[in-house]
């Protein structure tokens, strides 16, 4: 698996990254330790959890396999996210200073870390001042509890002066003062970043992690035909999630999706998860399975490269896919 710095910072991250959003609830422990082993065998580092997955639990249980030895911490890059948090069906946002910084201490106790790789604001919250939760971030850089932060699925608008913001703040200190990232949805399924979030991040020199490139698991093909009893669409607390994109416009892109596949020879999601990694500012693809065989079968075409008659075919199919 190749490895990409984020945007023009010095990090450097798998192209395709481990998601941990079921782990605790709908992923085990000893699925969730096969999946660990499985993708740092496969040379992967980037981990991306977040205090709100599982109410805490991902984060507890990535901890416990780190400590257990399964993986070494210094070969793993650990994103986290703090500022939101599940409550019954909807999330609860807070994004101020004090709950930023208190959740990441609490992160950092469950990891079992005195840090992490890359921290981000996991959503944004209009009821508090940018500048107050810049001044967590900043924070989380200066007393070494973060290497580097972001924001999660914050618009461009907001980005950007998110990123000025930071640089005037530490005059003379150049990028790394800034942002280095962020995490979007991006898949053939949704490309609405292409509008202005990507390009605002490109220009800035901010990289880009992109969540769901399969599409909340539509583009694995496996609902063609029905909804399987085991899927995330068959789950109570996952089929509002994935029902987006199990409506009839979605059809023909998985359609075209399947079809380039069998040409290749490959497996759907291959050409789903190649398509993403194939963008030019995505330092990382994060993909989340609920067991180590779905995992597996991920990986196994992780460094697939497409044809470029086939990238021009899924860009015109999923055209209404952009904003």
């Amino acid at each position: 698996m190749d490895h990409r710095n984020v945007g023009r910072s010095g990090l450097r991250v798998s192209s395709i990254g481990l998601g941990t959003m079921t782990w605790g609830r709908d992923t085990d422990e000893m699925d969730a330790a096969d999946q660990l082993a499985e993708f740092t065998q496969a040379g992967g580092s980037l981990i991306d959890t977040a205090a709100s997955y599982g109410d805490g639990a991902a984060e507890e249980l990535l901890g416990s396999l780190i400590r257990s030895g399964l993986a070494d911490r210094d070969d793993l890059v650990i994103c986290t996210k703090s500022g939101s948090r599940l409550r019954g069906q909807h999330y609860q946002t807070d994004a101020s200073r004090g709950n930023l910084i208190d959740n990441l201490t609490e992160s950092l106790r469950r990891l079992g870390t005195d840090h992490v790789d890359l921290w981000l604001v996991q959503r944004p919250d209009p009821s508090v001042r940018l500048e107050e939760t810049l001044g967590a971030l900043r924070w989380a850089v200066d007393s070494g509890k973060a290497r580097y932060i972001g924001l999660s699925n914050h618009p461009a608008w907001v980005t950007a002066r998110a990123h000025s913001l930071l640089e005037a703040a530490c005059p003379g200190a150049g990028l790394g003062a800034g942002l280095t990232a962020v995490e979007a949805e991006y898949s053939l399924l949704n490309r609405h970043l292409e509008g202005e979030l990507g390009p605002a991040a490109s220009s800035l020199g901010i990289g880009l992690l992109a969540w769901s490139p399969l599409g909340r698991g539509v583009l694995t093909g496996k609902y063609r035909h029905g909804v399987p009893a085991d899927s995330r669409a068959a789950s109570p607390h996952l089929r509002g999630f994935v029902a987006p994109y199990l409506s009839g416009w979605a059809a023909g892109i998985v359609e075209a999706l399947a079809t380039a596949a069998d040409g290749l020879g490959v497996a759907p999601a291959d050409v789903a998860l190649a398509w993403v990694r194939g963008r030019a500012q995505v330092a990382s693809a994060i993909l989340g399975a609920r067991t180590a065989a779905q995992l597996h079968t991920s990986l196994v075409g992780a460094d697939l490269d497409l044809p470029l008659e086939i990238v021009a075919a899924l860009d015109e199919v999923s055209a209404d896919a952009r904003p």
